[in-house]
This record gives C-alpha cells, sequence and structure tokens, in this order.
C-alpha cells in the first residue's frame, strides 16, 4: 500500500513539474531594458545554472512584430515573454497563443494582478500618476489639479499611440466616472500636446520646459534622489499601472524550464530582484525601493484588460479626435 502511495505522490509531482528536469535551453523574448534583462537572466540562471538562456530584447511593439511575422512563418522561437502589458497578453490569450501555468503559486498576489486562467503572470507595478517641476507653484493632489489656470500650456503627456504605459492611463482615467473623457478633453483645452514616450515628458518636466506631467514612477522617483527638480504625486483618484506580465507561449520548446522562469519572476527572491531594480514590486511581501510608497498604500485606478483590448481601435480615435492629432 505504501508503494502505490508513495507512486502516486511522485506522479503527482512529475506532473506538476515538480521533479522535472530544468536544463537545457529557454528563449526569452522581453521588452526590459537591457541591463534589467541580463540582471533577470542572470539570477534566473543562478537558481538553474542546468538552463542555458538566449534572449531577445526591443520594445514591446516591436518584440510583438518580430514574433507575429515568426507565428505567419509557423516558427514562433520563444518560450516565455516578458513585456510590458496585460493588453498584449490578452490578445495573444484570446488567439490561443499562451500555455496556462495552473500550478503557478499566485496566493500573495492581488487577483486582479493575475490573469484568472494563469495565461500570464505580472512581476512588478510601474505605475502613471502626476509628475511636476518644484518650481511650480501649485502642488497638485489630484488629476483635476491641472485643469486649473496654473497648469495651462504647462502640461507634457506622453501619446498612447507610441506607449503602452499612456494607452492603459487614458483607459484607467477615461473609464473612471468622475474624470471619464471629459478629463481628456480638459486636458486638450489646457493646451496639452501628448506626444512621445514618457522619457520624453520626464526631460520636459526636469528641465523646466513643462511644470506637470503624466509620466511613470520610477523616472521622477529615481532622479528626485540624484538632485533632479521632480516630485511624482499619487493622485487621490489613483493611479494607473503597467505590470510586466510574463507568459509562456503556447508553442515552448522547453516548457519545464519556462515554468521554472515564470516561479522564478514571482518569487520572492525575483521581487526582490524587481526591488533592487528600483521598481515597485507586485509582491505585497517585498519592501519597495526607497522613494516608494508601500504597496498598501497606492490605489489602482480599475482597469479591464479584454476590454481595453476590445476597445482599444475606438478609444485612440477618440482620443486623436480630443487632441486633433
Amino acid at each position: 500500500m505504501k508503494s502505490i502511495l508513495l507512486t502516486a505522490a511522485v506522479s503527482a509531482l512529475m506532473a506538476t513539474g515538480a521533479l522535472a528536469d530544468v536544463s537545457g535551453k529557454l528563449v526569452l523574448y522581453t521588452s526590459q531594458p537591457n541591463a534589467d534583462a541580463q540582471q533577470t537572466v542572470d539570477a534566473f540562471k543562478a537558481e538553474y545554472p542546468e538552463v542555458e538562456v538566449e534572449w531577445f530584447r526591443d520594445g514591446t511593439t516591436k518584440v510583438m512584430a518580430k514574433l507575429m511575422a515568426e507565428f505567419e512563418a509557423g516558427a514562433p522561437q520563444p518560450d516565455v515573454l516578458l513585456i510590458a502589458d496585460m493588453v498584449t497578453m490578452e490578445g495573444l490569450e484570446a488567439e490561443g497563443r499562451l500555455m496556462p501555468y495552473a500550478e503557478a503559486d499566485v496566493s500573495a498576489y492581488e487577483p486582479a494582478l493575475m490573469d484568472p486562467e494563469h495565461h500570464y503572470f505580472s512581476t512588478k507595478l510601474i505605475t502613471t500618476g502626476i509628475i511636476y517641476n518644484t518650481a511650480a507653484t501649485m502642488v497638485p493632489t489630484s488629476y483635476k489639479d491641472l485643469l486649473k489656470p496654473e497648469a495651462r500650456g504647462n502640461i507634457a503627456m506622453p501619446s498612447p499611440l507610441t506607449s503602452g504605459a499612456a494607452t492603459i492611463h487614458m483607459v484607467s482615467i477615461t473609464s473612471n466616472p468622475d474624470l471619464g473623457w471629459e478629463m481628456y478633453e480638459g486636458l486638450a483645452d489646457q493646451g496639452a500636446n501628448p506626444q512621445g514616450g514618457n522619457g520624453g515628458v520626464y526631460k520636459a518636466v526636469a528641465g523646466g520646459e513643462k511644470l506637470y506631467g503624466f509620466v511613470v514612477d520610477f523616472l521622477p522617483i529615481r532622479e528626485k534622489v540624484n538632485g533632479a527638480p521632480v516630485e511624482f504625486v499619487f493622485p487621490e483618484e489613483g493611479v494607473s499601472a503597467v505590470t510586466e506580465p510574463a507568459a509562456i507561449l503556447s508553442t515552448a520548446q522547453n516548457p519545464d524550464a519556462a515554468k521554472a522562469f515564470i516561479d522564478f519572476l514571482i518569487s520572492e527572491k525575483g521581487q526582490t530582484l524587481a526591488a533592487d531594480m528600483g521598481y515597485l514590486p507586485a509582491h505585497p511581501g517585498v519592501t519597495p525601493p526607497a522613494g516608494f510608497p508601500a504597496l498598501t498604500d497606492i490605489k489602482l485606478l480599475p482597469f479591464d484588460p479584454a476590454k481595453a483590448l476590445a476597445e482599444d481601435t475606438k478609444n485612440k480615435m477618440k482620443f486623436t479626435e480630443t487632441f486633433g492629432g
């Protein structure tokens, strides 16, 4: 009887990959900055030295263009994707391109950060709120403060036609009943001219060309420590967030190593690595880097990635109409 039970237990462990031989080549496509991607790969290899990691890095749009060409050719290369946003993952999930990993331990995480069917897994929070130059006379605490006379002609914004984070921010704000599209129409009336990505917004505000803007958190929080004349505000309505989700492709050639990579990213060790890189970890038990509030003190604007995917074209057309692009 003991022998039968032991055999059953071993079989169950094997089925979850717990006793799988984690080795061989793992192919990763990522939109992380080069230095972050290298740190991530090095830390993973320290845990799994028998795995050879081959990785390709570019912006999410270019990573997806490369991957779509591979799909078209019937030869997708990556085992794992680690990219900027959940909306892109929703599109891949809808096409059946992602492998569910039901056994992944996400028990510590806020459910809204993870796909209910475990097709993708958030690895950090990169929130978008308000940046202001410390020379500004008006200190904003709400998005609506940017509609005050003091902000007129002094607002920089990234474009959702360029930036995935800006797209999610636009959808989160315009879906909020207290803000809605009226908020973006008000910003257009204030003379805001959204263009480019977050880096350009940060430079415009830090350099004093503009006094206010929407930007991802880590840019001003990191640079304030280095003496930059900027502050970052988590507005009272809440912030939007991209979560750098990771997923296993349904065509993965090394699913065991891919699962190990996911496990590492969402483990406390992997989340501590994210914090050490200067990002807000998605795991509530991991201490954020200096300058960030505790995760429990951050209010996130509600966001439905499936709805955002379905309405993406409509939302971007409305944005273009609003700002006259």
